[in-house]
Parts: C-alpha cells; structure tokens; sequence
C-alpha cells in the first residue's frame, strides 16, 4: 500500500492511497475549520453550514444529492468537530469520479436556499434537544466549557439554540468565505482509487479557487473549573474529570495515550477493575485521551447512584495518584499492545485510512508511515509513562457533574485530595 501527496499550485492539498483487492473507495473533503474557528456570535454556525451543504447546490437539489450517490450504492455523510468539518462518501471504484463531483459541488457551491435554512434550522434544534435530554452527552460539553471557560475551544459544537435561531444566509456565506480557502482544503481518498486519476479530478474541481489567507484560530488556555447540576429526575450522576494533556504535536502524546488506556481504557483498567469489579460502585468507567492542534485532555467518566458520588469520585483521586507511582512494565505492554492492535484493525477500512491520512497531513503537512507510528508506541517507557502520572498529579484539573449530586463533592475538595 502506497500514500501519495501532492498539493495544487492554490495550496489544495490531495492525498491517497490505493489499496489493492478493494472494490470500493472512500473520499471526501476534510476542512481544516470547526467549532474552534467560530467567533462567540458564531457559535455553531460550523455545524449548521455542514448541514446546509446538503440541502441544494448550484446544479442539484437536496434529493438529488442524495439520490446521486445512493444510486450507485454509495453512502454520503458528514461531521464537526471542534477542528476539522468533513464531508465524505463511500462508493464503489467506477463511481469515484462521481463521489468526487458530488462532494466538490457541496463544498463549492450550496446556494443556502432561505426555506431550506428554516427547515434545517428547525432541524438542528431538534438536534440541541436531543443533545440536552441525552445526559452522558451534555455532561463532556460542561467539562470542555468548564476547562476552557470564555474560549472557542470550549464552546458546543452544535451551539446554542438562540445563536441558532439567527443565522442566515450571510452568516453561512460569510464562515464559508473565512474558513473554506484552498489552503484549508485537503481531499483524502483510500481504496480502489488511482493517485493521477484523483489529482486530475481535483485540479478540475479546486483548481480555480483563489487563495486567501484564513484566520488562526485561538490559543487554548487552560482553566480548573467545575460545573454542577443537580437533577433529581435523573437515575445516575454522570461524573467527569478532565485533565491537561499533550496535543498531537507534543513529544509526549503517545506516551499520554498509552497512560490513559492503562488507567481506564479497557476490562482490565485500573479504573474498572477498582471501581466497578472491586467496589461495585457504578456500571460504566472509563478514561480517554482527546487531543488538539495545541493543547488535550485526559478524561475520566462515570455514572453512580447519588448515594455513590462522593464515594466515587474520591477513589478515582486516590486510583490517579496511585497509578502515578506504581504503574508497572505489564500495564505498559497490554496498553502498547491494545493500542497497536486498535490503530491496525481500524485501518482495515478505507474510510478510516482516508480520514487518518486528512487528519496527519493537516497536522504534519504528509501522513507518517505505519512504522514510524508503532516505533513512536514502541519507544515509550515506563519513565514516560511515570512522568505523565505525576504531571496529572497538579495539571489543571476540570469537572462537570449532572445529575441527583447534591452529595457530589466540591473541585476543590477533590483539588486538596489530589494535593495530600
């Protein structure tokens, strides 16, 4: 398997790998803006233009977007995230082009038809709701907000409703001429595809736009801060805990990873392993790394009974400090390994290898090799692995906490636990 890249003389970026024995192909366009890119007043407006690339263009109409790709058999879809919006499709080989065309049109050309913006409107408030009535989910937007209080970074992706409520035409047609430059534009496509084929249709597709310079976003600065709500219509507390990490760029995020699946990644975690098969003080732990252009976050979440929370929650201070001190070379070698296996099963998938390689050539500007990647896993030692225990020791520390919790305890209660 091969990864070619080769950027176009306006800063559009292309990048494939063919995969032999595949009938099929995944392509799409990843751009380089999101929720962390927006301005307070245009919280959301991300998500909503990824919802309004689908809703008409210049030369096809809602249904026949879809119609377009799901007549080969194909899938179309997208997403926001705080960095990236992406738009992509799964077709069979002879339908690349066409993939390619229809992905190109929503990208370059939604005409943000008035009535097709009410109906999507209409929509994503629905999607706001559902997002405010699914507790495991509001619970991480309070931690981010609670850790980044006041920034981009730390705003919904979906945004709230009354930012919502106002968005029209000239907003969305605005974000698009700040943010959807060339410079900002990378086509990732893994599969049944051919390098030459894919930059020829690119160069058709992109190759008249002009290039402009787009906006940095923000520099994240990190807060310790807390957000509690008190629902007692609820069954559980949902409990989170978020920690300053390595971003992707950082020498020690591979390092930060391994610690995190150690700690609560898995059956056999730390976490789960005291809290849950020991204690029996919730049904689901865990701890997860997510990572940014500049900064990350250590997460640790679980649900309890209200009776529970306190209980909980002081185990998982004393299971962080400890794990700090004692973690041993098993624990590294089943983290290196699950970690290994996960990146090489999940690239069994061309829509996985295509948003892999838009992700490392918009981090790094070229996609670093499979090896290259295993020997940076390999290289990490349990020194590595003690020094980001105790760095989680006094790193800015987050939390948000929603449900029956008025026995949850404080920040800064747990603040001078982690100190003692």
């Amino acid at each position: 398997m091969s990864v070619r890249l080769d950027q176009l003389p306006n800063g559009v970026r292309v990048v494939t790998e063919h995969m032999p024995g595949l009938e099929s192909a995944a392509l799409g366009v990843w751009v380089m803006a999101g929720g962390r890119h927006e301005t307070p007043s245009q919280n959301g407006i991300a998500h909503f233009l990824e919802h309004m690339a689908f809703k008409g263009t210049k030369k096809r109409s809602a249904l026949e977007i879809a119609e377009a790709i799901e007549d080969v058999g194909g899938y179309i879809n997208a997403y926001t995230s705080r960095e990236v919006t992406a738009y992509y499709v799964r077709v069979l080989k002879d339908d690349v082009a066409l993939g390619l065309d229809v992905i190109s049109d929503i990208v370059l050309n939604p005409v943000f038809d008035a009535g097709e913006i009410e109906t999507e409107r209409g929509v994503i408030l629905q999607e706001i709701g559902q997002a405010l009535d699914t507790p495991d989910d509001v619970v991480f937007d309070w931690l981010q907000e609670a850790a980044f209080p006041d920034q981009p970074i730390g705003r919904t992706i979906l945004g709230p409703a009354e930012r919502v409520q106002s968005f029209g035409r000239d907003d969305l047609s605005g974000f698009v001429d700040q943010h959807y430059g060339p410079d900002q534009l990378i086509l990732s496509a893994a599969g049944a595809v051919d390098h030459d084929e894919v930059l020829r249709l690119a160069e058709a597709a992109f190759g008249h736009l002009k290039s402009r310079v787009t906006p940095v976003a923000d520099i994240a600065r990190w807060h310790s801060g807390a957000r509690v709500e008190v629902n007692d219509t609820l069954e559980q507390v949902h409990f989170t805990l978020g920690f300053e990490a390595p971003s992707y760029r950082d020498d020690g995020f591979y390092a930060a990873q391994l610690y995190s699946s150690a700690l609560g990644g898995g059956m056999s975690s730390r976490l789960f392993q005291e809290v849950r098969e020991k204690r029996g003080l919730c049904y689901s732990i865990f701890s997860q790394l997510g990572a940014y252009d500049d900064t990350g976050m250590m997460t640790l979440y679980a649900g309890t009974s209200g009776n529970d929370i306190a209980a909980l929650s002081a185990l998982c201070i004393d299971e962080l400090k400890r794990a700090a001190s004692d973690m041993s070379e098993r624990e590294l070698d089943r983290a290196r390994t699950q970690m290994k296996a996960g990146l090489l099963m999940g690239l069994e998938s061309p829509s996985a290898r295509a948003e892999r390689m838009a992700r490392l050539v918009g981090i790094w500007g070229h996609v670093p090799s499979l090896s290259e990647t295993i020997a940076k896993i390999e290289a990490v030692t349990l020194g590595d692995l003690t020094a980001f225990g105790e760095s989680l020791t006094r790193a800015p520390m987050a939390m948000a906490v929603y449900g029956p919790a008025s026995k949850a305890e404080s920040l800064e209660a747990l603040l001078e636990r982690r100190a003692a």
